[in-house]
C-alpha cells in the first residue's frame, strides 16, 4: 500500500519518467533496427566478414553497461550527459541479438524456397525483399524482442547521466536507501518489460501464422518512430536555450542542493530542467563544460584538488578565491558560497571509538592492521582522497579497501561490513547510526565550502541565475542542511518537499 500512496502522490512525475523511459527503448531499439538487420543481411551473405561484425557486436555487448556509459561521455558529437548518450549507449546492446537472429533467420530458410525464387527469374533484391526477408521475419522479430526487453531493463542507467527515465526513483531510492522509491521505478520498468515482451510475442506468432503481414508492421513501425520523434520534442529532448538547467551530484545532500537552486530560480521566474543524480564531480563538470547543464553545487576544496588537481590553502577564503579563479579560466562563475562547510569525516563505529578511546585519524594506528576500510568509488580515486589520506597519516589497513556506493556506505560500516569510511560531515546517518567522526588532527582536508557553479554565458543569458543564488548565498548553515539531510534519509520525505520548505521559510530568517 505505501508504494501505491507513492504512485499516487507522484502521478505526474510518474507518467513523465515512464514516457521517458518508453522514448529511450523505443528509439534505441528503432536504431538498432535501421543498423543491425542490414548488418545481419550482410554477415549472411558474406559469412567470412560477417564473422568480424558479429565479433565486434559481441565484444560491445560484454562491456558493463556504466562503463560503456563511461566511455561514451567525452566522445564528441555523441557523449556528454542527456539522452543522447543514453541513446548510443542502449542501441549498442541492441544490436547483437537484432544481427544474429537475421542470420540465423536468412541462413535457416529452405533452399528449394530460395531455388524456386531464382527459378521464376527473380533479381537478388527481389529475392531478399519478397522471398528471404519475408520467411526469416519470425526470427527477426524474436531479435527485437529480445533486445527490447534488454533495453528496458538496461535504460534504467540512463538517470545516471540525466537522460531521465524510471531509474530516477531507482538511484533516488539507493541514496536515500528507501526500498519504496526503488521499488516506483524498479516495478514499473519490470511490468514494461513483460508489456513488450508479451506484444513482440504476439506479434511473432502472428507473423507465423500468416496473421500479420510485413506491410502492416512497416506502418505501424512508421507510425510509431513519429510518435516518438513528436513525443521526444514534446518531452524536452531538444535543449531550448532560454531553459536553465541544473544538475546535482547522485548522493541526498546534492539532489536536495539540486532542488534548492532549481526552485529558487524558478520563483525568479525562470523555466528550469533539472538533471539530478548524475555521478560524481566529474560527470557534473564534464556537463557544466559542455553546456549539458548550467549551474550545480561544488565543494571549494573538490574543485581546487580533484577538478583542477591543484594544492588547495587551508583556510576557507583562500581556498574559495583560488577556486573563482580557476573556474574563471574556462568560462564558468562561482557565486557566493551558500554558506555551510561539508568537509570528509573519518567514521568509525561509536562503540569502537569509546572502548578504543579513538578521537583522531592518527589514533586508527592502533587497529588499522585488524581493520578493513571502506571508501565511495571517487574517494579511491581523488587528490584529496584515500591515496592522500594515506601518506599525510602513513595508514597501513588490513586488505586493500573496499569500494561501494556512497548511499550504503554508512550503513556497512554500522552493520560490521567495514571498520572505517570517509563520509560527509553534514551526513544525518552519522547520529542516528551511532557514528563517530575522528579529528583530522593534521588537517589533511582541505575546506570543502558549498558553491555554485554556472556557465557564465547562462548567467549572462539569464538574470533569474543571479538573483536566486544571491538569495541563497550564505542562507544554509551546517545545521540547516544535516536538518534537510535527515528529513529526506531519516524521515523518508521527498527533496523536493524539503526544498520548498526550506524556500518558503527564508523570508523569516
Amino acid at each position: 500500500m505505501t508504494l501505491v500512496r507513492f504512485w499516487m502522490s507522484h502521478a505526474s512525475e510518474l507518467q513523465g519518467l515512464l514516457l521517458q523511459h518508453l522514448m529511450l527503448v523505443l528509439v534505441s531499439t528503432a536504431a538498432a533496427m535501421a543498423i543491425g538487420i542490414p548488418a545481419g543481411i550482410f554477415a549472411a551473405r558474406r559469412p567470412r566478414l560477417g564473422r568480424f561484425v558479429l565479433v565486434a557486436a559481441s565484444a560491445a555487448q560484454t562491456v558493463p553497461s556504466l562503463a560503456l556509459l563511461g566511455f561514451l561521455l567525452p566522445l564528441p558529437f555523441i557523449g556528454g550527459v542527456g539522452p543522447r548518450t543514453a541513446l548510443v549507449a542502449l542501441s549498442i546492446y541492441a544490436l547483437l541479438p537484432i544481427m544474429r537472429t537475421t542470420v540465423t533467420g536468412l541462413r535457416t530458410l529452405d533452399p528449394s524456397v530460395v531455388e524456386a525464387g531464382v527459378a521464376m527469374g527473380m533479381t537478388p533484391r527481389q529475392l531478399l525483399w519478397l522471398v528471404q526477408l519475408p520467411l526469416a521475419l519470425p526470427s527477426i522479430i524474436t531479435g527485437i524482442r529480445v533486445a527490447t526487453v534488454i533495453g528496458v531493463g538496461t535504460a534504467t542507467i540512463a538517470a545516471a547521466i540525466g537522460a531521465g527515465g524510471l531509474g530516477e526513483y531507482i538511484f533516488r531510492g539507493l541514496a536515500m536507501v528507501d526500498t519504496t522509491t526503488i521499488l516506483a521505478g524498479a516495478v514499473p520498468a519490470a511490468l514494461l518489460a513483460l508489456t513488450a515482451d508479451g506484444l513482440l510475442a504476439w506479434a511473432e506468432r502472428g507473423v507465423r501464422t500468416g496473421q500479420v503481414r510485413i506491410g502492416m508492421l512497416v506502418t505501424v513501425g512508421g507510425a510509431a518512430a513519429a510518435i516518438v520523434i513528436l513525443a521526444a520534442g514534446a518531452g524536452g529532448y531538444v535543449r531550448s536555450t532560454s531553459v536553465v538547467v541544473v544538475g546535482s551530484k547522485n548522493f541526498t545532500e546534492q539532489v536536495i542542493l539540486g532542488e534548492l537552486l532549481a526552485q529558487a530560480i524558478e520563483a525568479e521566474g525562470a523555466t528550469v530542467s533539472r538533471k539530478l543524480n548524475l555521478g560524481g564531480t566529474f560527470v557534473c563538470d564534464r556537463a557544466l563544460r559542455t553546456g549539458d547543464i548550467d549551474v550545480y553545487v561544488e565543494y571549494s576544496g573538490t574543485a581546487v584538488t580533484a577538478v583542477f588537481h591543484e594544492a588547495v590553502p587551508r583556510e576557507s577564503g583562500r581556498a574559495l578565491e583560488q577556486a573563482r579563479a580557476l573556474y574563471a579560466a574556462q568560462g564558468l562563475s562561482v557565486v557566493q558560497p551558500l554558506g555551510f562547510n561539508n568537509t570528509f569525516a573519518i567514521l568509525v563505529r561509536r562503540r569502537d571509538a569509546q572502548a578504543l578511546a579513538l578521537q583522531t585519524i592518527d589514533d586508527l594506528h592502533r587497529t588499522m592492521t585488524r581493520w578493513t576500510a571502506g571508501f565511495g568509488y571517487e574517494f579511491l580515486q581523488r587528490d584529496d582522497g584515500y591515496p592522500g589520506l594515506v601518506r599525510a597519516y602513513d595508514l597501513r589497513f588490513a586488505s586493500e579497501p573496499r569500494g561501494m556506493d556512497l548511499s550504503l556506505i554508512y550503513r556497512a560500516l554500522a552493520e560490521g561490513q567495514v571498520d572505517v569510511i570517509a563520509g560527509d560531515a553534514t551526513n544525518a546517518l552519522i547520529d542516528s547510526l551511532e557514528l563517530q567522526l575522528l579529528a583530522d588532527n593534521r588537517q589533511y582536508f582541505p575546506p570543502y565550502d558549498a558553491i555554485p557553479v554556472v556557465r557564465t554565458a547562462a548567467l549572462l543569458r539569464e538574470p533569474a541565475i543571479g538573483r536566486a543564488l544571491a538569495r541563497l548565498a550564505g542562507r544554509i548553515s551546517d545545521h540547516d542542511m544535516r536538518a534537510m539531510n535527515a528529513a529526506v534519509d531519516l524521515e523518508r520525505r521527498d527533496p523536493k518537499s524539503v526544498a520548498a520548505e526550506f524556500i518558503s521559510g527564508l523570508g523569516a530568517k
